[in-house]
């Protein structure tokens, strides 16, 4: 089956909508390319939510990210959360959907997290299923997202690249690529994010996120950190997207700052640092 493209997002920086900025927002034209919301924010029918959103959507292109879909689940996809799902992108006909390479439900239960899975040739069947199943349902393709861990599976037989590479490959959608993700994967397991990059396959991502971390120890006292969404972007991740940028042209970028929301313009000063750095990227005059 043929979907739309899979992201039409401008290639600019962009910022998560917060309600308590929307006054702000509407003041004047706000320098960023893009605005995401969580959709499971959004699911209800109507209320003040949408009446802000549908404000929002005539100014500016419009990201929806999924965070209850379960898709490295190994039970079948809740069909009821994926139809509240269709709803809302028929409703906002978002450039760009996304979604967790997690799984966060079971029996029924949703979980408060975004949990791991092992990389293995079931796992991988199951994920293409579900991936598959979602594309047929919105009519677009999606993109996937690498995960923040805290543990890796003994019996994964993939690398986590290449399971995201194999995972693009047999179900067409493409890949949103979350460097701090990277980064606090890498620390937590004690390798390189470097070398995680060099086996990304970037020639499928179609968005970038970018985000802020919490640090604490494990039980032995090595450093542990949380993907937290609560704070600015450190000095590594942005070295990070600048080596990724060396690579691509400049892709649609995400600031996330969920928790510990800070005002307006300094949430704002983040997308321009992520802008400025994708105005100096080598390719930015061919994007």
């Amino acid at each position: 089956m043929t979907f739309s493209s899979t992201s039409n997002l401008p290639r600019k920086a962009g910022l998560g909508f917060k309600p308590q900025h929307f006054d702000a927002i509407l003041q004047q034209r706000q320098p960023v390319g893009f605005f995401e919301i969580h959709a499971e924010n959004y699911m209800g029918a109507g209320g003040p939510p949408h009446a802000r959103l549908s404000r929002l959507r005539e100014d500016y292109a419009l990201s929806i990210h999924g965070v209850g879909l379960s898709i490295g689940s190994m039970q079948p996809l809740d069909e009821a959360h994926l139809e509240r799902l269709a709803m809302l992108c028929d409703r906002y006909q978002p450039e760009s959907f996304s979604e967790h390479l997690a799984w966060s439900s079971h029996d029924g239960t949703y979980l408060n997290d975004l949990l791991p899975l092992p990389y293995t040739e079931e796992t991988l069947g199951r994920v293409v299923e579900h991936v598959d199943r979602v594309q047929t349902r919105l009519g677009r393709q999606m993109l996937l997202e690498n995960p923040a861990t805290y543990l890796i599976f003994r019996d994964s037989t993939r690398s986590e690249t290449d399971f995201l590479r194999e995972v693009a490959r047999r179900s067409g959608c493409g890949l949103l690529l979350d460097i701090n993700n990277v980064f606090v994967s890498a620390t937590n397991h004690n390798t390189d994010p470097a070398d995680y990059l060099q086996t990304f396959p970037l020639e499928q991502v179609s968005e970038i996120h970018l985000g802020g971390h919490h640090c604490t120890a494990d039980e032995e006292g090595a450093p542990l950190l949380i993907d937290s969404h609560d704070a600015a972007v450190i000095d590594p991740v942005w070295a990070l997207y600048e080596r990724v940028l060396r690579q691509t042209s400049p892709l649609p970028t995400l600031i996330e700052w969920d928790n510990n929301v800070p005002a307006w313009d300094v949430l704002l000063n983040e997308a321009e640092t992520a802008q400025a750095l994708m105005d100096a990227c080598p390719r930015a005059a061919a994007a």
